[in-house]
């Protein structure tokens, strides 16, 4: 089912199914890099599902960097064309990072390792790492995943926070909990108990107390989020 992949899951595709994908889009018609996308080894990210979309497809997209547009290219793909790529670490990305950046990547990956927790990058790091192609500049943020296994460890928001005021860059992100929905973390940071926040999931938006997002366990969460 197109269901079983989540946001930020990053997907490898067919070939064949890629450039017939393609081969249907007048729009991208020598638009680069999208045609070659796939032979290159780069994989797709799964994105939210557009009004009028076959259900049966699943929805994924790509960012080209900023000197060819900056654009957001959305295809559906068939089930059996997409297979899951092991996500990628933070730790791993060290070698596309601006050489200011590495101070505050060794502190939120230490800040990781004291939760017991793996940041994954997202946004511009993310992509430049995977793709080797130009996407970050002096202006760039620094997106972070944080995927929680039942609650978020107390100290991690305030430990993001502290190292933000420091750090070169914005830290941007989201907390990721077990049912895959995501809440910005600097947000839910910024918030008081019974203030609402917003909860992406896959196919909805929903707002849901801070206090509960913060504190309550995986039951609390999951039944908040239905």
């Amino acid at each position: 089912m197109a269901e079983a992949y989540r946001r930020h899951d990053l997907l490898d595709v067919e070939p064949g199914a890629w450039a017939a994908a393609i081969a249907a889009r007048a729009d991208l018609v020598g638009v680069p890099h999208v045609a070659a996308w796939v032979v290159d080894g780069r994989p797709v990210i799964l994105r939210r599902r557009n009004p009028g979309e076959d259900a049966g497809l699943v929805p994924v997209g790509l960012p080209l960097p900023p000197r060819d547009g900056k654009r957001r290219i959305g295809l559906t793909l068939p089930l059996d064309a997409v297979r899951p790529r092991r996500p990628f670490l933070l730790a791993e990305a060290r070698g596309a990072c601006p050489s200011a950046w590495a101070a505050t990547l060794a502190a939120v990956i230490a800040l990781g390792e004291r939760h017991g927790l793996a940041p994954r990058p997202f946004g511009s790091l993310l992509w430049q790492s995977l793709t080797g192609l130009p996407y970050l500049s002096e202006e760039s943020d620094l997106d972070l995943l944080w995927s929680v296994r039942t609650t978020i460890p107390p100290g991690l928001l305030d430990g993001l926070a502290h190292i933000e005021a420091c750090a070169p860059m914005r830290l941007d992100g989201e907390i990721l909990f077990p049912d895959g929905s995501g809440v910005n973390w600097r947000e839910l940071h910024a918030a008081a108990p019974g203030d609402t926040v917003l909860v992406k999931h896959r196919d909805r938006l929903v707002l849901r107390e801070a206090g509960v997002l913060a504190g309550g366990p995986a039951a609390r969460l999951a039944g908040a989020a239905g």
